[in-house]
């Protein structure tokens, strides 16, 4: 007697056997394009996000193809971005520039939106900049959005955005040599006329404008196993019944802080019990990546616990704030009193715990001895 596929789990259906093949062979496919660097880097960057979504890790593309990590993630990001900026419209003389090269320069732009990497793409190709100035045209227009109120002799070109930018630094330096090149700069990108005339007269006057330099962020990173706090359910207070029991739900926690979900929006994460969190007054948690903050923080692109106290909304220029932005928090340090509400002050960030092997540490045998 012939067995049915029901009966058989061992058995496959064509159609899954065919899959299977097919998703096999566009694997190695992906993997042959990397090895062979055909195409172009576009189609690296492509190629290495698919194989990590059908469960390749860095390290093991790295040792099939040759590309490393951290090339991986350059190519990776900026095949996103060249993605966003075609997607925009921009001029065939920008998207063919980046066909060829330029996963350097892109890359930078992953902290601006979708227009403003259109504009900051359109203006490197136009002023012929590379990928270090490419980082400042970035920084120029990141810190432009962010302005409540820009200087009105700056337009929203993006061209007087990054001429702000040099404007103000000129502004600050000293050293005649470093600030004549940074009116320069200003000058090469000013597009308004008001904005040339108001870089104009750094010329004839050679005021120091000294400026507030932002406070450090409270960055810290979890260190010890002590320091890995757990969040664990209540049941109640005895006597329970089975019911009471049965009605704690299942905890999974997410890495890497151990954040703990519950049905509906909310959410529980651990945080060390350190004194700027005990004395907080209303705490609340967010989370962001290193590269969303006014100045990225250093190191590689990672996810942070962000702690703010909403009862802390009274300004002050030594921290940073949470405020709303186009219906977005943003955070930001304000040199002076902002016009716009401030939501909270940043007390604490987190770095996760730099674990070499998650599940050394889950080994019994490996503890204490």
């Amino acid at each position: 007697m012939t067995e049915s596929s029901e009966s058989n789990p061992e058995q496959v259906h064509p159609e899954q056997a065919s899959a299977r093949a097919n998703d096999s062979s566009q694997i190695e496919q992906l993997l042959l394009l990397l090895r062979r660097k055909t195409e172009n880097w576009v189609a690296w960057g492509q190629a290495c996000q698919q194989l990590q979504k059908a469960g390749y890790s860095p390290q093991q593309i790295f040792e099939e193809t040759g590309f490393e990590p951290v090339q991986q993630n350059q190519i990776t990001v900026a095949s996103q971005v060249y993605g966003s900026i075609v997607s925009s419209g921009v001029s065939e003389q920008v998207r063919s520039r980046f066909e060829r090269t330029g996963s350097d320069t892109l890359y930078e732009f992953r902290i601006l939106t979708q227009p403003e990497r259109a504009a900051a793409a359109a203006l490197v190709v136009e002023k012929g900049i590379d990928s270090e100035g490419a980082r400042e045209v970035a920084k120029a227009l990141k810190d432009f959005s962010r302005l409540t109120t820009p200087p009105a002799e700056f337009s929203e070109y993006p061209g007087d955005a990054v001429a702000l930018y040099y404007w103000r630094l000129a502004r600050q330096q000293s050293d005649l040599q470093m600030r004549s090149r940074l009116i320069a700069l200003a000058l090469r990108f000013a597009q308004s006329d008001s904005a040339r005339r108001q870089v104009e007269k750094l010329l004839t006057d050679f005021t120091i404008t000294r400026t507030r330099p932002a406070p450090r962020l409270p960055l810290y990173r979890l260190d010890s196993e002590e320091e890995l706090a757990r969040v664990l359910p209540v049941a109640g207070k005895l006597p329970l019944t089975a019911a009471d029991l049965q009605a704690v739900p299942l905890i999974e926690e997410e890495s890497p802080f151990g954040l703990v979900r519950f049905t509906g929006t909310g959410a529980w994460v651990p945080v060390p019990g350190w004194q700027v969190v005990l004395g907080a007054e209303d705490p609340v948690v967010l989370l962001a990546d290193t590269d969303q903050f006014p100045e990225p923080l250093e190191g590689k692109r990672e996810q942070v616990l962000v702690v703010i106290d909403r009862a802390q909304r009274q300004w002050n220029p030594d921290n940073f704030f949470v405020i709303d932005q186009s219906g977005q928090l943003q955070i930001q340090w304000f040199e002076e009193m902002p016009e716009v509400p401030l939501l909270g002050r940043v007390i604490v960030i987190v770095r996760p715990k730099k674990i070499l092997d998650e599940d050394f540490t889950k080994d019994p045998w490996q503890v204490d001895e």
